[in-house]
């Protein structure tokens, strides 16, 4: 998988398409959960893709500090499920959280996670804060790395 660091501007129909493909079919139809994913954000986001075949098959998007939290963060953190099996949402965060280190450096990194991938956050550098949330029906906590 190569990995590419775009802005929104900076993105190919093709590459937007992609993403907002994968996006939907992870979020929408694989997790069964109806929500807005097209939330005016992506125009502020650093787009970080990993592609395969000339298919976007991870991705994240991150936000400087003041764009969604305080401090800088990471969203949408996807995997197509056909290709979990590689360590590719390993190899994306790790050049999400590289991209924040060159682009906001010594900012905390926040996120919002789903529960059920606490321990992968955590084996990245990030501990919970809080309490467990919804978010579009889904069970979440918040995250920060220092």
């Amino acid at each position: 998988m190569d990995v590419m660091v775009k802005t929104f501007e900076e993105l190919s129909n093709l590459e937007l398409y992609q993403i907002l493909r994968l996006r939907s079919e992870v979020f929408v139809v694989e997790q069964d959960c109806v929500y807005q994913d097209l939330d005016n954000k992506d125009q502020k986001a650093i787009h970080v893709l990993g592609v395969k075949n000339n298919n976007v098959v991870a991705y994240t998007r991150i936000f400087k500090p003041g764009d969604y939290f305080d401090n800088a963060s990471i969203g949408r953190v996807v995997v197509e499920k056909n290709e979990r099996k590689y360590g590719y949402g390993k190899e994306i965060m790790t050049a999400s959280l590289k991209e924040i280190g060159k682009s906001f450096p010594a900012t905390p990194i926040e996120l919002s996670a789903q529960i059920y991938l606490i321990k992968f956050y955590v084996a990245l550098g990030f501990s919970s804060i809080g309490e467990e949330y919804l978010e579009d029906g889904i069970p979440h906590i918040r995250m920060v790395k220092e």
